[in-house]
């Protein structure tokens, strides 16, 4: 077979470091064992355009590899008009969306990934992200990386996590994750907004409280996490209306998918004072172009940015999970055993998973 793989560029870092597996130069350990067995094994960071090597390679390949941090976008036109021979589509990571699944169904792709593989990650990294916001953490590093010493201009906006409100936008594997380890942070109440309620068990576990309206969860949290993934439903979801009911000075982390707020209504908000700070590591449109509001955008007081590139699911420990699980996906495939059902998105023309959206 002829598999295509778009990975990104770890350069100098990943040279010196084989671990970094996700990268154009490590290829998830698994080229030369693909080329043991005789496939063709196409790795490439050119992803954008009819000239990319994405796009010029796609025509006859049988499956393709993508990561969420360097996506190749497998949009409904590429599905239907050039990928002629594609039969799997794989995110080595968590996220199938920048796969158009509707097309993928179709043409009846199938799409998989390898779900569970960076939870943990993701959810330290949004427990990170909270702290960093509300200990007001970034403007006081900045100082210091100036040489100003000025307590009272960090603490007028650095407050305690014990106390206050936070609630998850979602509460999956990461969702509840994240809920797991604010326990022990004594907040006044953990909320979760999600379509199905958590087992009584799970609830009790972390002692959360769902609320089933989507404006009285906003109006409650002081601080919002979102652990959605991008479809249909949640694409622009953080719009300016949505804002409006956000209780005024409350922080947003959002770890999930840049695409599910706006740019320009997040950056507006937060210049305003509606929320205090938004951070995470999802934009957009990844890699981020240079002039993106996300990258700069700040609160009234010079503070509330917590952005980084998209890397919280690509921590050492997640890429050894996900190119593992990148690899069970293709024995399987190459052998016709059955998947893992947890990591299957699409097949057979349907939806395998309510993760998307409420499917029939």
């Amino acid at each position: 077979m002829k598999i295509l793989a778009i990975l990104y560029k770890g350069g100098k870092a990943a040279v010196e470091e084989p671990r970094l597996l996700g990268t154009l130069e490590n290829k998830l350990g698994i080229a030369d064992w693909l080329k043991s067995l005789g496939h063709e094994f196409i790795v490439t960071d050119d992803k954008e355009g009819p000239d990319s090597v994405f796009q010029k390679e796609l025509p006859d390949t049988d499956v393709l590899i993508t990561t969420p941090f360097h996506p190749g976008y497998l949009t409904g036109d590429l599905i239907l008009n050039k990928a002629k021979k594609l039969k799997l589509a794989i995110t080595a990571g968590v996220g199938s969306d920048h796969v158009d699944l509707n097309a993928a169904n179709e043409k009846k792709i199938t799409v998989a990934e390898v779900t569970g593989s960076n939870v943990v990650s993701v959810a330290e990294h949004v427990v990170m992200d909270i702290l960093l916001l509300v200990r007001n953490f970034v403007p006081a590093h900045e100082m210091i990386e100036r040489g100003d010493w000025v307590v009272a201009d960090i603490a007028r906006n650095a407050f305690d996590l014990e106390g206050k409100v936070v609630g998850t936008l979602g509460c999956g594997r990461i969702g509840f994750r994240v809920l797991k380890r604010l326990v022990p942070f004594d907040c006044k109440e953990l909320l979760y907004y999600d379509y199905a309620a958590l087992p009584a068990a799970a609830e009790k576990e972390v002692g959360a409280r769902r609320v089933e309206d989507l404006h009285e969860f906003l109006g409650q949290c002081d601080v919002i996490t979102i652990n959605t993934p991008l479809h249909e439903g949640t694409r622009g979801l953080v719009n300016k209306e949505l804002l409006s009911h956000v209780k005024k000075g409350a922080w947003i982390v959002n770890t999930a998918r840049g695409a599910i707020a706006d740019r320009i209504a997040i950056k507006e908000a937060l210049a305003s004072g509606q929320i205090n700070g938004y951070a995470g590591d999802v934009w957009d449109v990844q890699p981020a172009p240079k002039d993106h509001p996300w990258r700069t955008m700040k609160n009234p007081l010079g503070g509330g940015n917590g952005m980084t590139p998209h890397y919280s699911g690509t921590t050492l420990d997640a890429q050894r999970r996900y190119a593992e699980g990148a690899r069970d996906i293709l024995e399987r495939w190459f052998n016709n055993e059955p998947q893992i059902p947890a990591n299957v998105i699409v097949a057979n023309g349907e939806y395998a998973t309510k993760a998307y959206g409420q499917r029939k």
